[in-house]
């Protein structure tokens, strides 16, 4: 065994108040004040309600309020409703079913989760549509029978519906899936010496024990559906979203869209709270081992019935639409591929690029500062930073635009200089800040809580200060999260189109803008081009939460 000589070990001195020293509170004062920053877009849209906007509320009440109240509740119920059938219905089958195909459909589910909404939606109008090429050819088959031809409508309420839970169902079933993986065996065995059936031991064991990871995988989906715009305005269906773009831009009322933006967040709350309150006192648990081959075999019609629905689902929710994108690049899209094009996917990289870094490192600083000193405040400023995902990204812009016209009034009027933040790059690497901390913070946060207190211990009593610890030691630990954080942030960026929609400067669209100007002119074809660019990138994250819920 090797001994270290006692004279290489320097004299051991540790400040009397430990690490609540006045670096400490450096860094937690740092921390604070990153959730100030990332609650400010928030706070600044409660005193729009102090200006009276009568005659643009008169004019929604007498046009669109009733449909807007309408078409955002049932979107949501539809959708709420959809990626629960779908996503726990098929994280059953690929968890604890065997099938023919099941270890392939196992990974390739979630594929769907690199796909935007919008692109989904404008995919599937352009492929289904009077004039695509599925009725196109239909009527080329039936007319020549004389058969007339009905076909359901796809630019209808129950379209918009079942495009969005074939974008977001994968929500559900990541978590679901892992939530079945890990219920012990011993209860699934426990239900079988009771004598119940496949179908009583999931509803009855199974699906209560799974209800929190599956509440938040809807609650993901549905926090999606209320701040979807592209797929909405696709569908030209008016929700709260399309309602808020239209007061700003046509009607250039800025408090308007403050205004109908804590209306959105009131809905945001409501489902949530929901939640909670249909939950009430109840907890689940569960032990033992990953169910690995005790699963159901499946035989006969079972089986194939099982194959055939989960091969539906992949083929409607990514095989069609990829392969549709790819003929329309190939047939025409490849034109668009100039200067231009090159210049979106610049602009597209650049900001993902920094508003990546950005929202890594304060999700780091974050993290250190909760590891670090675990109190109230610090407990309570995490949450508060991590919000923003909650919160549309329609709902930011507006916010961030009162925010930053505030500051920009008031360094004219006192310095004589306006800097024009609320339509700079600034003002989007904020929301991008603001939107998805808590995406950075989730790998970060579980990678953090596996570093034993030991070692930072060591290295405080050896005379480390707090940025040597965070160097040195949490640095090379956390290597593999802060990637997988980065990689992440930076496809939710790209992806990105109502925050940046509103706040692009002039002359910086990206790649999501091209998508949403191409569609609303009907071109799908053009629009294919950047979109397969960002399904492409998109899928690498998803390839990474593949591998890594595989181990």
């Amino acid at each position: 065994m090797y001994v270290i000589p006692q004279q290489a070990l320097p004299p051991v001195t540790v400040p009397a108040r430990g690490l609540l020293s006045s670096n400490g509170n450096t860094w937690r004062l740092a921390g604070v004040l990153v959730a100030i920053l990332t609650a400010l877009p928030l706070l600044t849209l409660l005193p729009a309600w102090l200006t009276a906007e009568d005659e643009v509320w008169r004019h929604l009440a007498d046009t669109l309020l009733l449909d807007l109240l309408r078409n955002t509740a049932v979107l949501t119920l539809g959708v709420g409703v959809g990626v629960f059938v779908l996503g726990v219905g098929l994280a059953w089958l690929t968890a604890m079913c065997e099938f023919p195909g099941r270890r392939i459909f196992d990974w390739a589910l979630m594929l769907p989760l690199g796909i935007p909404t919008y692109v989904l939606a404008f995919v599937f109008i352009g492929f289904l549509d009077f004039s695509g090429p599925v009725q196109s050819s239909l009527r080329t088959l039936f007319n020549s029978t004389g058969t007339a031809l009905w076909f359901p409508l796809i630019r209808s309420e129950g379209g918009v519906i079942a495009v969005m839970v074939l974008a977001l169902y994968p929500y559900v079933y990541m978590l679901a899936r892992a939530a079945f993986l890990g219920q012990g065996r011993n209860v699934l065995e426990s239900g079988r010496i009771l004598g119940l059936n496949p179908w009583q031991v999931f509803f009855r064991i199974s699906l209560p024990m799974a209800r929190p990871a599956i509440a938040a995988g809807v609650a993901l989906a549905l926090m999606e559906t209320l701040a979807d715009f592209g797929a909405v305005a696709i569908f030209n269906y008016d929700t709260f979203t399309t309602a808020l773009y239209k007061a700003w831009f046509d009607l250039f009322n800025l408090p308007a869209a403050a205004q109908l933006s804590t209306l959105l967040l009131l809905f945001v709350a409501l489902a949530l709270v929901s939640e909670r309150q249909s939950r009430g006192r109840a907890r689940f648990y569960s032990g033992g081992k990953r169910v690995n081959a005790q699963r159901y075999r499946l035989t006969g019609k079972r089986a194939w019935l099982a194959c055939g629905s989960a091969t539906l689902v992949l083929a409607l929710a990514f095989l069609i639409p990829v392969a549709q994108l790819v003929v329309w690049v190939v047939s025409t899209g490849i034109a668009d591929l100039d200067t231009r094009y090159l210049e979106f996917v610049s602009h597209t990289l650049l900001l993902g690029t920094l508003g990546a870094l950005l929202t890594v490192a304060c999700a780091l600083l974050l993290g250190y500062v909760r590891k670090q000193w675990p109190d109230n405040i610090t407990r309570f400023s995490t949450q508060l930073a991590t919000l923003g995902y909650a919160l549309p990204g329609s709902v930011l812009a507006v916010g961030i635009m009162l925010l930053f016209t505030w500051v920009d009034t008031g360094m004219d009027t006192f310095t004589g200089t306006n800097l024009m933040l609320s339509s700079s790059v600034i003002a989007l690497l904020f929301a991008y800040l603001v939107r998805f901390l808590a995406v950075a913070h989730g790998p970060i946060e579980s990678a953090l809580e596996r570093v034993t207190p030991s070692i930072q211990q060591a290295a405080r009593s050896l005379g480390a200060t707090h940025r040597e610890v965070l160097w040195r030691i949490y640095l090379p630990i956390l290597r593999p999260s802060l990637l997988t954080a980065a990689l992440l942030v930076f496809v939710d960026i790209m992806k990105e189109m109502p925050a940046t929609l509103l706040l692009r400067p002039f002359d910086w669209d990206t790649l999501a803008i091209r998508i949403f100007e191409l569609t609303s002119e009907g071109e799908w074809e053009r629009a294919a081009l950047p979109a397969l660019t960002l399904v492409l990138v998109g899928l690498i994250p998803v390839i990474l939460l593949v591998r890594r819920s595989g181990k």
